[in-house]
């Protein structure tokens, strides 16, 4: 593992490679299946940078500002499960994508897939882990799940991780859902059981969407265990329109 160190404001040099940044970072081996990504992250839960006051007027905190940048493990059991996910003229979407692991495993084996996430430098890490993966450009936009977008559009697969730690999450998340879900819609979510599934699960059955949940329990790849749910949901509008 390397570690990259900046002060605020300055130039980071490590292997010959620069950065302009006020936080510390690290680049770490992830393997996922028989896929190995080279991965830029945030040193730590310490970091943070904001001096253009950006984060802030999106009311980010300095607490929450860095878990964007962290792989979490919730974020590799969404990747493995993108393994053998059917991707066939599907387009997806991943919420919350942090440093969008799942997304460029969806992106390796060819699919459609849209990153999406709320914090202003997460396209920033997205498009120098696609360089250092020798991946092409992601799409990517911005979504705050509280405000209408248009540009977004609807897709057919909708995934995320641990996306529910919050009180007030579960209505607003399953509402975006849906404003984005095509009319026969697949929903992945990796959840590490937060006290909130229970009633996202709820506002999601609320809006006719037919759910089930699976234990994820495993080990992942550096030897840490996870425990959590894989929950599925669907629903087929097209089928009320024969």
């Amino acid at each position: 593992m390397n570690i990259q160190r900046s002060s605020p404001g300055g130039i980071a040099h490590t292997s010959g490679e620069f950065c302009m940044s006020g936080y510390q970072v690290k680049y770490q081996d992830i393997s996922v299946g028989d896929m190995d990504f080279h991965i830029r992250s945030l040193l730590d839960l310490q970091q943070f940078h904001d001096p253009e006051l950006v984060a802030e007027r999106l009311g980010i905190s300095p607490e929450t500002w860095p878990l964007f940048g962290q792989v979490w493990p919730s974020s590799q059991v969404l990747a493995q499960a993108m393994l053998t996910m059917d991707l066939d003229g599907k387009r997806v979407l991943e919420l919350g994508a942090g440093l969008a692991l799942a997304s460029l495993v969806v992106h390796r084996r060819g699919g459609d897939i849209t990153a999406s996430d709320y914090h202003p430098l997460s396209p920033e890490f997205l498009d120098e882990n696609l360089r250092l993966n020798d991946l092409g450009p992601l799409k990517y936009l911005s979504a705050d799940w509280g405000v209408l977008n248009d540009d977004l559009g609807l897709f057919d697969l909708i995934i995320g991780s641990d996306l529910i730690y919050e009180y007030g999450q579960p209505a607003v998340l399953a509402a975006f859902i849906d404003r984005h879900s095509a009319d026969q819609v697949d929903v992945f979510i990796v959840d590490p059981n937060r006290p909130n599934r229970a009633s996202f699960c709820r506002e999601m059955a609320e809006l006719e969407y037919e759910g089930s949940r699976t234990r994820a329990d495993c080990i992942l790849g550096n030897g840490e265990a996870f425990k959590g749910s894989l929950l599925h949901f669907q629903r087929d509008d097209g089928q009320f329109n024969q």
